[in-house]
């Protein structure tokens, strides 16, 4: 039994979809029926929340492998993740695939880093799965500057970025939790080129046939707007922070260990937009 955390995110539901191909046995762990109701079939539901320790050994269960995901909008590993990684590792849980981020040990300030060296020194089997930037994240936490302003507003300069799809950070993830040999693993997965934002921006401007343009606001003009439109102020704090080691050119690595897990290259960007255009559409 997998038991998949985040199962109706971007990133979560991909997973979920991968092992469900493979014929696996899930439990996705879900806030409410709402999320519950989004999940195949062929999946179990379990409520399951960082917050509520009381929802850990029931998703625990009988469980032999654990995908971890860190909510966006989570902070404080001490509270959240890192108690779930002992009740994790007190049931006998074989193998957590946690997903971090690329370049993380160099970004202690990050959750992610707190959530990679609490697993690792927890003595649970592991594998650290390090993408790079989603590109999922450019139609949810970016959709609608896309869609209703025609703009890219992200304070990146003129760095580059190796933007991974989602779809197959997913097969990624499937792969390492059902074959054996990726225990105590990194894995850095990114795409199959770094772009800047505005390489992105004519990209999608090809492709949904109208302009698209990119804005480079600075740190606090970006946080400002964030923040006035309602993301919460933690979240786009983090955003901001990320953003600023993107433009220090940290965020530009393109690797091959996707290609290695899976036989095949990862996904463009191109392909992306063309598969995702209807979310920047006004109708």
């Amino acid at each position: 039994m997998l038991f998949i955390t985040g199962a109706a995110g971007n990133l979560g539901r991909e997973v979920v979809r991968e092992l469900v191909k493979l014929d696996q046995p899930v439990r996705a762990g879900v806030l409410n029926q709402d999320e519950a109701s989004q999940l195949p079939e062929e999946v179990q539901a379990g409520l399951f929340d960082f917050t509520d320790p009381d929802t850990f050994s029931p998703a625990l269960e009988g469980v032999n492998r654990v995908f971890l995901m860190r909510p966006p909008q989570l902070t404080d590993m001490d509270s959240t993740l890192n108690p779930f990684i002992d009740q994790a590792g007190a049931s006998g849980v074989e193998q957590i695939a946690l997903i971090s981020l690329l370049g993380v040990e160099d970004n202690p300030r990050v959750p992610h880093y707190a959530a990679e060296q609490h697993l690792v020194s927890s003595g649970v089997p592991y594998t650290l799965l390090r993408p790079s930037f989603f590109m999922q994240n450019l139609n949810t936490t970016h959709r609608e500057e896309i869609r209703r302003r025609d703009e890219i507003f992200i304070p990146a300069g003129n760095s580059r970025t190796s933007f991974i799809d989602t779809r197959d950070i997913g097969a990624a993830a499937a792969r390492v939790l059902t074959e054996a040999g990726h225990t105590g693993k990194i894995y850095r997965l990114t795409g199959p080129e770094a772009l800047d934002y505005h390489q992105v921006a004519d990209l999608f401007s090809q492709v949904l046939g109208r302009d698209i343009t990119y804005r480079d606001p600075s740190l606090p003009a970006f946080v400002w707007r964030r923040w006035r439109e309602g993301t919460p102020l933690g979240f786009t704090l983090i955003m901001a922070f990320l953003y600023r080691e993107t433009r220090r050119g940290k965020a530009d690595q393109v690797t091959q260990d996707l290609e290695q897990l899976l036989g095949r290259p990862p996904g463009t960007l191109r392909d992306y937009i063309r598969d995702y255009a209807g979310t920047w559409q006004e109708s």
